[in-house]
This record gives C-alpha cells, sequence and structure tokens, in this order.
C-alpha cells in the first residue's frame, strides 16, 4: 500500500506543477545532478518513481476485461462501494476487519488501474 500511495503522490504533486520528482532516499550526487537537469529545463526523477509512473500510464485493459480480472470478494467490495457503503459497512457486512476492507480496495485501484474511489466508481459504472 505504501508503493501506492508514493504513486499518488508522486502525481498529485506533478498536476500541481512539480518538474520532477526525487526520493529523500536519493544519494547527494543524485540529488545534485537533479539539480542540475532542473536548471537546463529537464524532469529528474527517481528511477523506482519513473518505473511506477510508466506503469501506472500503461493503457488500461478493456474496463469488462479489468472487472474479470476482480475476485469475487473484490467485485463484492466494489459493488458496495458503489452503493456508498463506509469501510466500516462494509467490513462488517463482509465480515472482515477494515484493514482487510482496505487491502481489497487497493488491489481493486491497481487492477482497474485508478487512483482513488472515484475513479473506481466510474469504471465501475461504464462496465
Amino acid at each position: 500500500m505504501r508503493h501506492y500511495l508514493r504513486s499518488v503522490r508522486v502525481f498529485e504533486a506533478l498536476k500541481a506543477g512539480a518538474n520532477g520528482y526525487m526520493l529523500k532516499s536519493s544519494t547527494p550526487i543524485a540529488m545534485l545532478e537533479a539539480v542540475r537537469e532542473l536548471m537546463q529545463g529537464g524532469a529528474p526523477m527517481s528511477a523506482s518513481v519513473a518505473r511506477r509512473l510508466v506503469d501506472h500510464l500503461r493503457p488500461a485493459a478493456t474496463a469488462s476485461g479489468d472487472h474479470e480480472a476482480l475476485t469475487p470478494r473484490e467485485q463484492s467490495v466494489l459493488d458496495m462501494l458503489a452503493q456508498g457503503l463506509l469501510y466500516k459497512e462494509i467490513a462488517q457486512h463482509e465480515g472482515l476487519s477494515i484493514s482487510t476492507v482496505k487491502a481489497h480496495i487497493h488491489s481493486i485501484y491497481k487492477k482497474l488501474h485508478v487512483g482513488s474511489k472515484e475513479e473506481a466508481l466510474e469504471r465501475y459504472r461504464s462496465r
């Protein structure tokens, strides 16, 4: 889930006008090179961030194909999200913990190639 959240932060930063994205764990030399690249008009990005960005931007399969990739439990969770149920209510209905519901939702987002509940529900309704 941490990688997903980091990806969301990267996309939000880029949408807000950032010209690149470096991780705190980057070496001092890599940071210096990134600043130089930025000053020359480039868009520096840590390799792992670039990989996630590329993976996220790959064309998604057709909507019906994406839904077929969901497990029955994920489909049930998505159905309940579409009905407006809260995570807590989904957990109670399915006999799961809230963290398990969140894990299913993360998996749904990944399989549907979306980054938010709104995008997932839009994809759900367009199937």
